[in-house]
C-alpha cells in the first residue's frame, strides 16, 4: 500500500481527499499545524474510514521533522494543501502570504529531492489565470498578472514546480488549478470550517442561514454578467479530491521529471444570486442579504474548460451545484451537535 503525505490534510479540501485517497487503496498520513483547521477532524476521519489515520502536528516547513516523517511513513508521494487561501485576506497582509505559500514551497520541494517521495501534486487554483479574455478558460489560456497576492503565490507556486519537477532524478509533479470547491462529505462528518466571518461565498450563506450573521454579503451587483453579480465554477469537493487521486495514478505512469498542469471545475458558471437563489429553493431557507461594495482582487467571471482533465485524468465532475448546497447546509446544521 503506498503511502501519500497530505499537508494540510485535516483542511477542507485536504480531509475529502484523504477520504478519497483511502478508498482508492492508498495510505494517508497528514501533517497540519491546525492554524486553519480543528483536531477532531482527524477523528471524524479515522470514523469515516474505520481505521485511525496517521497525523503530525507539526509546520510543514520544519523540514528536519518532515524529512522524518518522510522516512519513517515511507511516503512516496505528497499532496500539498498547507497554503493561505483568501483572496481578501492576501491583499491586507501579502507578506505572509508570501512567505507561507511560496517560501514554503521551496523548503518542502528541498526536502522531496533529498527524500524518497516520486510525485508531488500542487494545489493551485484558477485565480493564476487573473481577468480571463474569453470562457471558458483552458489550459492554454494566457497568465494574466495576478489580481491578488493570494494569485501571485499560486503562480509562483506552479512556475517553481515546473522548473524543479523538469530537472528532478526523483519525482514528478502536477498542479491542479481549482475553480471554487463547496460541498461537503455526504456524511456531514467533514466539511468546511472557516474562523471568523467566512472569505467564502458558500459557508457565509450557511451560516446566515443557520442565524450566525444577521445578513449576508453580495460584494458588488454592477458587474458585467446577466445579474450584475460575480460567476464562479463552483465544483463539489468530493468531485475536486477524486480529482487528486486521478491525477496520482496518472503521475504513477510518467518518469521522473514529468510535469503538467490542469483545469479542475464543472465546466459551468453560476452567479452569486444564482447560487443564493438555489440554496434557497433546495433548502427552503430564505437569505436575507445586503448588497455591499466591490472587493479588491474578484475577478468578473470565471468558469472552466474541463476538456484536458477528462482526456489526461479520466476525470470530471459528477455532483450538481443543488448536491453541493444540500451537503453544504446538512454539515452547517451538523455543527450545532456536539463534536
Amino acid at each position: 500500500m503506498k503511502t501519500i503525505l497530505v499537508t494540510g490534510g485535516a483542511g477542507f479540501i485536504g480531509s475529502h481527499t484523504v477520504v478519497e485517497l483511502a478508498e482508492a487503496g492508498y495510505r494517508p498520513v497528514v501533517i497540519d499545524n491546525f492554524s486553519n483547521s480543528e483536531h477532531f477532524i482527524i477523528e471524524r476521519l479515522g470514523r469515516l474510514l474505520n481505521s485511525p489515520v496517521a497525523c503530525y502536528d507539526q509546520d510543514y516547513q520544519d523540514i528536519d521533522k518532515l524529512q522524518s516523517v518522510i522516512k519513517k511513513e515511507h511516503v512516496s508521494g505528497i499532496i500539498h494543501f498547507a497554503a493561505f487561501k483568501s483572496v481578501n485576506e492576501s491583499v491586507e497582509r501579502p507578506l505572509e502570504y508570501y512567505d507561507n505559500n511560496v517560501a514554503g514551497l521551496i523548503r518542502l520541494l528541498e526536502a522531496c529531492e533529498q527524500s524518497s517521495v516520486k510525485h508531488f501534486i500542487f494545489s493551485s487554483s484558477c485565480t493564476v489565470y487573473g481577468e480571463p479574455d474569453k470562457l471558458p478558460v483552458s489550459e492554454d489560456s494566457p497568465l494574466k498578472p495576478a489580481a491578488s497576492p493570494y494569485g501571485a503565490t499560486k503562480q509562483m507556486g506552479e512556475a517553481i514546480l515546473a522548473d524543479a519537477s523538469r530537472v528532478s532524478k526523483h519525482y514528478n509533479g502536477m498542479s491542479l488549478r481549482y475553480f471554487n470547491p463547496i460541498g461537503a462529505h455526504h456524511s456531514s462528518l467533514i466539511g468546511e470550517l472557516p474562523k471568523g466571518i467566512p472569505a467564502n461565498l458558500v459557508p457565509f450563506v450557511t451560516q446566515t442561514a443557520a442565524g450566525l450573521h444577521a445578513k449576508l454579503k453580495v460584494y458588488g451587483d454592477d458587474y458585467p454578467t446577466p445579474d450584475g453579480t460575480c460567476v464562479r465554477d463552483y465544483i463539489h469537493v468530493v468531485d475536486l479530491a477524486n480529482a487528486h487521486v486521478k491525477a496520482l495514478a496518472y503521475l504513477e505512469r510518467q518518469a521522473p521529471s514529468f510535469y503538467d498542469f490542469v483545469n479542475v471545475g464543472t465546466g459551468a458558471g453560476s452567479s452569486v444570486m444564482e447560487v443564493i437563489k438555489t440554496f434557497e429553493r433546495v433548502t427552503g431557507q430564505k437569505l436575507a442579504y445586503d448588497v455591499a461594495p466591490r472587493r479588491s482582487g474578484d475577478v468578473v467571471a470565471t468558469y472552466a474548460s474541463v476538456d484536458k482533465a477528462q482526456r489526461l485524468l479520466g476525470w470530471q465532475a459528477k455532483k450538481t451545484l443543488s448536491d453541493a448546497l444540500i451537503d453544504a447546509w446538512r454539515w452547517q446544521e451538523q455543527q450545532k451537535k456536539p463534536h
